[in-house]
């Protein structure tokens, strides 16, 4: 595995050729998959340099799971593979996004759900924030 370049200068952060990601203190970029049918966001995951390098070098989406601390093969169990059409970074380089192609039953979330983002959050008349179905 080829480690990934240090950022350099905002120049050339901003406006090279380089793909050098901005990696957290934890080591983490942040990573929004979006449906490559019809551009619907489906989740927000998170990769360590491993996990991209594995994305890029496999064309699937391997992801690195804060909550077990290990690489996670999106849909390696469930069947929902996610296949890497395009990979974007953000003007800065600590943010990605990519669209995929889902298989399996085209869902993403854990939950069951296509999506992650199944959930809207409001007011309520006493001001409390609250959560409902999105859409709804």
């Amino acid at each position: 595995m080829v480690p990934f370049d240090p950022p350099g200068s905002r120049a050339e952060v901003e406006e090279g050729t380089a793909f050098t990601p901005r990696f957290d203190r934890d080591g983490l970029v942040a990573c929004i998959a979006v449906d490559a049918q019809d551009g619907r966001v489906l989740m927000l995951a998170h990769m360590n340099a491993e996990s991209l390098q594995r994305t890029l070098e496999t064309g699937e989406a391997w992801y690195w799971s804060r909550s077990r601390r290990e690489l996670w093969h999106k849909g390696a169990t469930s069947g929902q593979i996610q296949r890497v059409v395009e990979m974007r970074t953000d003007c800065d380089q600590d943010a990605l996004l990519i669209t995929v192609a889902v298989g399996g039953d085209g869902g993403c979330c854990h939950t069951g759900r296509r999506a992650c983002f199944y959930r809207g959050v409001t007011l309520d008349p006493d001001g409390r924030a609250v959560l409902h179905p999105a859409g709804a």
